[in-house]
């Protein structure tokens, strides 16, 4: 990348007379490969480069983008962009930031194995062995669809304020998404990995003998899987759970954007006012983060698009919301100081308030442990589909590989148990988290046009106590 054409757009926005000014300068190189049914259906590599200028002209913020990289093409942009803006300032709120350090940094995720370094051939090759592994069940899996792709992000950030952060980071993930049949009887199973880094984070998962074994364990819970209880029981969930419960019904809802309005016709709204900030909605054993900067982890960054500093932030404080999550502009309207959840997709995105990587903290105890404590009730390991309202308040969770437990011990398979329950009800019905920590990726969606960002969501096994059961019938 040509680093000065971001300091020639700073400075042409400043002569303009902007009040304050960014850019992001942006290369991305992507490679994708799918595999359906065992038939390779495309590939895609694309390598896209531009750059997202944000300014605040005539006291309101506007935002303009290009990917034609010539001199006069920025200064074009730049100009029409500062005109339509300060006339927009008669229908917009004025443009308010939180003050932060001036910031300067330069950084990058490294690589064990480098991404240039393997033909489209090997990378494809990943997906042919899993399919490989998969037929040697024998098992009918008539859907069968494995996406992988890998990413490299080239990003240089420089403000009017003096801030200057050139990062490089690498991420790899692999989707799937399954159907196993059984005599017209059928269920589905999909999840994501995905990791900053090279392409040792595909291979050293070992996705052949990870998707074979719950191919087996969801033939089993097909085949077998009793009726789910109906009255009221206790249920422990592992970590993919926890976690897709953690990212849905606090990550989202504690974005200070949606807090304020902001999301209502795109991503939706939430249940949380600005007011209930140190307001009790959980369990004493509850601890909730979002901290981006987990190394080598899908949704890390140690800078944000507004350029401030990465930082763990502590959103559930003993099942006490303690904070939410800011860039600049949302933190100065709450009267705070913005701790760094500031992220666009890309050049051609606005950065707006998004999580990272967002986690239940552990406990002290072991699976088996919160296990042997339930009387009577299920074990959810995995889930198979879920769902949740715009105001991030009723949420439903289906299972996929559980189990019943009786007097403490894990009992028969049952199929497809539903969670149906409300954010408070769920968090403050956990009284014991385990040690197992696991965190799994997502690609997280928001905004209008959307912005999918990498995300880990994550946790330990939780349990959860006096529940009653949805129910499929």
């Amino acid at each position: 990348m040509d680093l000065d054409l971001a300091e020639f757009a700073l400075n042409h926005a400043l002569k303009l007379g902007a009040k304050y000014a960014d850019v992001r300068l942006e290369t991305t190189r992507t490679n994708e490969f799918i595999l359906k049914n065992g038939i390779p259906q495309m590939a895609g590599f694309d390598r896209v480069q531009g750059m997202g200028i944000k300014i605040n002209s005539g006291g309101c913020f506007g935002f303009v983008s290009t990917n034609e990289l010539e001199k006069e093409k920025i200064k074009e942009v730049i100009e029409k962009a500062m005109k339509v803006t300060s006339a927009a300032c008669r229908i917009t709120e004025p443009a308010v930031m939180s003050e932060e350090p001036v910031e300067t940094a330069d950084y990058e995720v490294k690589q064990k194995v480098n991404l240039e370094d393997l033909s489209p051939k090997e990378k494809l090759n990943v997906l042919f062995d899993i399919e490989k592994s998969i037929a040697s069940t024998k098992i009918d899996v008539p859907g069968r669809f494995f996406s992988m792709a890998d990413f490299y992000t080239e990003k240089y950030f420089i403000n009017s304020e003096g801030t200057k952060i050139l990062s490089k980071i690498p991420r790899v993930d692999l989707w799937y998404f399954l159907t196993i049949n059984d005599n017209g009887k059928t269920a589905q199973r999909y999840w994501q990995y995905g990791d900053a880094g090279g392409f040792d984070k595909i291979t050293n998962r070992n996705f052949p003998e990870l998707l074979k074994n719950e191919i087996l364990k969801a033939d089993e819970n097909l085949k077998k899987g009793i009726k789910p209880p109906k009255d009221k029981i206790d249920i422990v969930v592992g970590p993919q759970v926890t976690g897709i419960m953690v990212h849905e019904s606090v990550g989202h809802p504690y974005e200070a954007d949606r807090i304020l309005g902001r999301e209502a016709a795109q991503a939706g709204e939430t249940f949380i006012k600005q007011d209930m900030l140190n307001t009790r909605i959980g369990s004493n054993a509850v601890n909730i983060f979002d901290d981006p900067t987990i190394e080598e982890s899908f949704g890390h960054y140690l800078y944000d698009d507004d350029g401030v500093k990465a930082r763990k932030r502590h959103l559930m404080k003993n099942g006490i919301i303690n904070e939410f999550l800011h860039n600049r502009n949302t933190a100065a309207t709450m009267n705070t100081k913005s701790n760094g959840a500031s992220r666009a997709t890309g050049f051609d995105r606005e950065a707006i308030v998004r999580m990272a990587n967002t986690y239940v903290a552990p406990g002290e105890h072991s699976e088996e442990e919160l296990i042997e404590g339930v009387k009577h009730g299920i074990f959810m390991k995995n889930f198979m589909e879920w769902n949740i309202d715009d105001k991030r308040l009723n949420a439903k969770y289906t299972g996929a590989e559980s189990y019943i437990i009786e007097n403490g011990k894990i009992g028969e398979p049952v199929f497809a148990p539903i969670i149906e329950i409300s954010t408070p009800v769920l968090w403050g019905a956990v009284d014991a988290t385990a040690k197992n920590m696991e965190y799994h990726s997502g690609t997280c969606g928001k905004a209008e046009p959307m912005q999918a960002i990498p995300v880990w969501f994550g946790g330990p096994s939780m349990r959860i106590r006096n529940i009653t059961l949805g129910n499929k019938e």
